[in-house]
């Protein structure tokens, strides 16, 4: 089958890990989808009190037994006190699970060669900083996409090192995306995927400038075929074995 994608196929990253299956931003959903065979993971920070980089979708954490709060407020060892696994389905198998470090996640993946892409939540100065210095420290620099709806942090990565791979996130339309992603030095866009559909030609003048497209969250089996059709770079989806399935099916025509 002809690729349209400016990789060897569409790839496969795991929306908050294998959230579809595991507590989401958690090892054991990292861990799943590298069982699953996701060519990455998405992910997303926070700072906490005590200045650690925690992996967390919302501002503020809860547990039903503590109580809510937010994480800037917290340090590190109050944060783990939390269980952030609230899914009745999960709760079962999984029990307490707490938000870990990115520095844990690291040491989970970076054997596995899997593609980290940071989304940064907030907007503390240093964080951006902090995220590449990190990725050094556990050599996953090359292998580490960061994006962010707040582009402003994505302009403070470049000010930190110029070559690190960015991408604006966003869910209202953009007329010409790639005009933008070129403008703020993206290497790639992270669209809500209805945008793959209702920009004329986004993915064609995106690859056209080495851009790539990376629409989120891509969960239902007849957008995942049209996104892959279409040329999309790489899923971002809570069902990393789904998406798989059909990528390898596409390709293997």
């Amino acid at each position: 089958m002809e690729n349209r994608t400016l990789n060897e196929r569409t790839l496969v990253w795991a929306h908050r890990g294998a959230s579809a299956y595991a507590p989401e931003n958690t090892l054991p959903a990292f861990a799943l989808a590298a069982e699953m065979q996701a060519d990455g993971i998405e992910l997303d920070v926070h700072l906490s009190k005590d200045k650690k980089i925690v992996v967390h979708h919302n501002f503020d954490i809860w547990d039903p037994e503590i109580g809510k709060a937010y994480i800037r407020d917290l340090t590190y060892d109050e944060i783990e006190k939390y269980n952030v696994n609230h899914n009745e389905n999960m709760k079962e198998k999984y029990g307490f699970v707490k938000a870990p470090l990115l520095d844990e996640v690291y040491e989970l993946l970076a054997p596995t060669g899997l593609t980290v892409n940071v989304e940064i939540k907030s907007d503390e100065e240093e964080l951006p900083a902090m995220c590449i210095e990190l990725a050094k420290k556990y050599g996953m620099q090359d292998k580490v996409y960061y994006s962010a709806f707040n582009h402003l942090n994505l302009m403070k990565l470049h000010e930190t090192d110029i070559a690190v791979p960015t991408a604006p996130l966003y869910a209202q339309r953009i007329l010409f995306p790639w005009v933008y992603a070129n403008l703020i030095g993206a290497a790639a866009i992270h669209p809500d995927w209805g945008q793959v559909f209702e920009v004329p030609g986004i993915i064609r003048e995106c690859h056209i400038r080495g851009i790539r497209v990376n629409p989120w969250t891509v969960d239902d089996e007849g957008v995942m075929q049209r996104c892959i059709e279409a040329g999309a770079d790489a899923l971002i989806t809570d069902l990393p074995d789904v998406a798989r399935r059909l990528v390898l099916e596409y390709f293997e025509k």
